[in-house]
């Protein structure tokens, strides 16, 4: 393959790493409760392999999609890794997901594999109590092959298997030698979409790699460098944008189980972080925290930043803590930000950068031709599917075909301008999404969901602004004639059917929606 990645897989990736990096440390994780956990390139490499001979033993096969529905754990790395060095493909699940999401997950890449927390198994069990969101909205959904990791002392329902005890007893050298092409399938991200379906981008071991490498140019990253980051391990965010450049470049991922504004800070220096990711709520609750002497003493020199913030913002974070915030935009089905700021020289805010290496960015109107600096219009950009574009969406080849053209031009659905400088400015969503400290949010899936609660005779559901969290779920609700409206009941509704981050946080009762001349709900009046 004539690309920066060649004909490299992450399988040959992780051997290269135990036999040329395999004392450097490549994973500090801190959990919640504050205990710590190590592991060096080489040790790690023994782990994956384990984990990989486990899920050969219960009969997982190259291009078999394995479920991963665990907390931020250095178990949620190998397990995907795992996968990787069998030709098998992660399907990564996001923690927060009501039951019929996890099981839309489930039929849609046929899972019959899956690695779980604890708190996960009354998904799979009947008569298991879990506080992890909620109601279930259902009965539990049974897969052929469960294993539970950090069981500890929960105990396990039904058929699930202790993972932890079952890959404790492995080799560690791997037991199968498996042919990986590139271009495989090495992992599906499930992604919200303008419509109420979510869509499972499916990223190859090129994707993959092409994403560590364009994330070791983007923040300069070096061997020497320590990135640390609170991501979701479900998210493209960490996935593509923080541990594969670690591996990439052979550095030291700290990776802390869960944000806290009021411990981050202190986390950052005495962790030795060069290396950050933001977003904007960490960015907001972070300036709510008491100043503390010392805050400007660290080693960061790179802070991967993404969400829009007003400048002023920007600039009092930037001063309080000395550094600066590197804007950049893209999309999970990109791989990778296709425009950044640089890690050193010119920026300017709000611009979300210039095109990336290995990407040609365009804004365009409704014809596909190209706009002049200052026009607004649809973003669009060229790169090549499977290496730094997505190889396209799991079993959706409509879908693909909507979203990327023959000649590897993908519309993003979105709306920028470029100035006479060539930097790009973000200027407007995709249609119908809304951003929530970071997750996106299908409008469309939540109107689904208030559209099966009885006597409501329209909805809509639109993004506001929200001080701490970019943006807030807001409802509006049109009752039948003679219903009297029940708020609360509604809102229980959506509790029990949607991940609690997609339930409206701000609802309004109202006699009629505005309309367009077509019929359509006029959103744009409502804001």
């Amino acid at each position: 393959m004539a690309t920066i990645v060649g004909n490299q897989n992450l399988a040959d990736m992780w051997e290269w790493l135990a036999t040329n990096r395999g004392s450097h440390t490549f994973l500090e994780f801190h959990g919640k409760d504050g205990s710590q956990r190590d592991f060096t390139y080489a040790e790690f490499n023994a782990y994956i392999n384990r984990v990989a001979n486990l899920l050969c033993s219960v009969g997982v096969t190259a291009g078999q999609n394995v479920g991963v529905q665990l907390y931020n754990s250095p178990e949620h790395i190998a397990c995907c890794m795992a996968c990787a060095k069998l030709g098998a493909v992660a399907v990564p699940i996001n923690m927060q997901h009501t039951l019929a999401e996890c099981v839309y997950v489930y039929e849609k890449c046929d899972i019959s594999v899956v690695i779980a927390e604890p708190d996960c198994q009354c998904y799979y069990c009947a008569g298991v109590e879990s506080c992890i969101a909620g109601p279930l909205g259902g009965e539990p959904h049974n897969v052929p092959t469960l294993f539970i990791a950090h069981a500890g002392d929960e105990g396990l329902f039904g058929t699930a298997r202790d993972f932890d005890a079952e890959v404790a007893e492995q080799t560690s050298e791997l037991s199968v030698s498996i042919d990986i092409d590139p271009l495989d399938t090495a992992m599906i991200i499930f992604t919200s979409g303008t419509t109420s379906d979510p869509k499972g981008v499916e990223l190859t071991h090129a994707n993959m790699l092409y994403g560590g490498y364009y994330g070791d140019w983007q923040c300069n990253l070096s061997p020497d460098d320590r990135l640390l980051t609170t991501m979701p391990a479900f998210h493209s965010n960490f996935q593509t944008a923080a541990l594969m450049p670690v591996l990439t470049c052979g550095a030291t991922l700290v990776f802390v189980e869960k944000y806290s504004a009021r411990r981050y800070w202190s986390q950052v220096r005495e962790f030795g972080a060069t290396a950050l990711q933001l977003v904007a709520m960490m960015v907001r609750t972070l300036m709510m925290q008491p100043v503390v002497e010392g805050e400007r003493d660290h080693n960061v020199k790179s802070v991967q930043y993404y969400l829009a913030i007003e400048e002023p913002e920007k600039d009092e974070f930037e001063n309080r803590f000395g550094v600066r915030l590197q804007n950049c935009y893209g999309l999970t089905e990109s791989v990778c930000w296709v425009t950044t700021d640089l890690p050193y020289g010119e920026r300017r805010w709000p611009s979300v950068g210039r095109s990336g290496l290995g990407y040609d960015v365009r804004v365009v109107d409704s014809e596909g031709n190209v706009l002049p600096a200052g026009e607004v219009g649809d973003i669009v950009f060229h790169g090549e599917m499977g290496v730094s574009l997505m190889k396209g969406y799991y079993n959706d080849e409509a879908a693909t075909n909507s979203c990327v053209d023959c000649k590897g031009w993908m519309r993003s659905g979105d709306k920028g301008y470029f100035d006479e400088g060539g930097w790009m400015y973000f200027v407007d969503r995709k249609s119908n999404m809304i951003k929530r400290a970071g997750e996106n949010i299908s409008a469309s899936e939540v109107e689904e969901v208030l559209n099966t609660f009885p006597g409501l005779a329209e909805v809509a559901v639109i993004g506001v602004d929200d001080p701490v969290r970019d943006q807030a779920v807001k409802a509006f609700l049109v009752f039948e004639p003679n219903v009297e409206p029940d708020v609360e009941a509604v809102l229980e509704h959506c509790r029990h059917n949607l991940a609690h981050f997609k339930v409206p946080t701000i609802v309004e009762v109202v006699d009629a929606l505005p309309h367009t001349s077509v019929g359509k709900c006029a959103k744009k009046l409502l804001h």
